[in-house]
């Protein structure tokens, strides 16, 4: 497969809704789903197509297909780094006082932000329970969720929202209605009310045969896209920039050394301070983890769950492993709907498994699963990958990032 990187230029107010379960009210998303750009590129092609759809053309194998296209969330990016956007692992922590990525060394603004997973192991390992602060003051830490960038240092990126209210329109008499007020949550059109615009970065995986193709026709109707609701009324306009498509060239087998190489290197800090741990780390064992950087649709024995298991794992890669383990998983779960513009219909509540959950494995089967991790890289996990769900990065590099060297 090969991979077209998309960077959206909002123009107007984006009203892209999640609806919970018992609520009246549509929050907005803090990024464009992969389900809203799939949709928005399917209608145009719609749109624009001079033959009717039917079975076995681009279109059915693009959106249809066994082998369809993966379209992968675009989060908001700062417009002057270039790198790929990433989501903060569930194990990242920042100063409750300060929170917040270093803009300098000692940024007087900021503390930083750490990792801790590979300390939670080794505590656990040498069982003592591990309760971190923070390592410029010595304050108390909390979670630090979002996304990031790095490009010489770390870039945290975020998106804005507001209300914004209008009028209800009586469909008799076509003018407004006295006392009907409503209020929609939207995403930003612009940084802080100024003018400079916000980006969204995101990417689309499409078989080899197609990729030059659909990367062509988003560029030439690259102002023609509406993203979002409440488009008739001007919401929803951006512009989309396709790259040429690139082949898709994973490097797990590194990533993987990078973070056993830490993991071992910490193992032997906490030996020299505290002595044996209950049970040493064995040098034929491997580990890795699964960074989920989109929600995940999971399902074990025909239930939702939060967890991937090592039968699951397993399933997901065909690699037949007895040795696999999974030490820990750190994750959280959320409810979520949405709207079928093709259906004219709500979408079924899903539970979801929240992006940023961290999963850590083991194996002495090294060999049999660099191939099948850089597949999972491209596939993704669980239910509905094509809409952007299940996304997974193989050893997050911010796990690297120990305590006391906040970034």
């Amino acid at each position: 497969m090969k991979r077209i990187n998309l960077e959206i230029k909002v123009l107007s107010p984006l009203a892209i809704g999640r609806q919970k379960p018992g609520g009246s009210v549509s929050e907005a998303e803090s990024y464009i789903p992969g389900s809203v750009i799939r949709g928005a590129i399917a209608a145009v092609i719609l749109k624009w197509a001079n033959t009717p759809i039917s079975d076995g053309d681009n279109f059915h194998e693009l959106f249809l297909g066994e082998n369809p296209a993966i379209f992968q969330n675009a989060y908001s990016a700062n417009i002057k780094v270039q790198s790929e956007v990433r989501v903060l692992p569930a194990t990242a922590l920042s100063s409750k006082n300060k929170p917040g990525f270093k803009s300098k060394p000692n940024d007087p603004q900021h503390n930083g932000v750490f990792d801790t997973l590979i300390d939670r192991f080794c505590a656990e390992g040498y069982g003592h329970i591990y309760d971190p602060n923070c390592p410029a003051d010595g304050g108390r830490v909390d979670v630090f969720t979002g996304f990031y960038q790095t490009q010489s240092k770390y870039y945290s990126t975020s998106a804005s929202t507001r209300l914004l209210t209008r009028v209800g329109i009586n469909r008799r008499r076509a003018t407004s209605e006295e006392q009907v007020l409503y209020s929609i949550e939207v995403l930003n059109e612009s940084q802080d009310y100024k003018e400079k615009p916000v980006i969204y970065r995101g990417a689309i995986l499409v078989p080899d045969n197609l990729a030059e193709s659909l990367q062509t026709f988003i560029d030439n109707h690259q102002e023609d896209l509406r993203l979002g609701g409440a488009t008739s009324r001007g919401l929803g306009r951006v512009k989309i920039k396709a790259k040429q498509p690139v082949e898709i060239k994973p490097s797990v087998s590194n990533q993987i050394k990078q973070f056993n190489d830490k993991l071992h290197q910490r193992w032997h800090e906490w030996k020299n301070i505290f002595g044996n741990p209950r049970e040493d780390l064995s040098k034929n064992r491997v580990y890795f983890t699964l960074d989920l950087q989109a929600d995940a649709i999971l399902t074990e024995h025909w239930r939702r769950t939060t967890v991937i298991s090592p039968k699951m794992l397993r399933e997901f890669t065909g690699v037949s492993d007895c040795s696999l383990q999974l030490h820990a998983a750190y994750s959280s779960y959320d409810y979520l709907s949405g709207w079928n513009s093709a259906w004219g219909l709500m979408k079924d509540i899903e539970l979801i498994t929240n992006k940023g959950s961290v999963y850590l494995f083991s194996t002495n089967q090294e060999s049999l699963w660099i191939k099948a991790l850089e597949y999972l890289e491209i596939k993704g996990v669980g239910d509905r990958t094509s809409e952007g769900f299940g996304s997974v990065q193989i050893c997050n590099q911010f796990h690297l990032v120990l305590r006391e060297e906040a970034v």
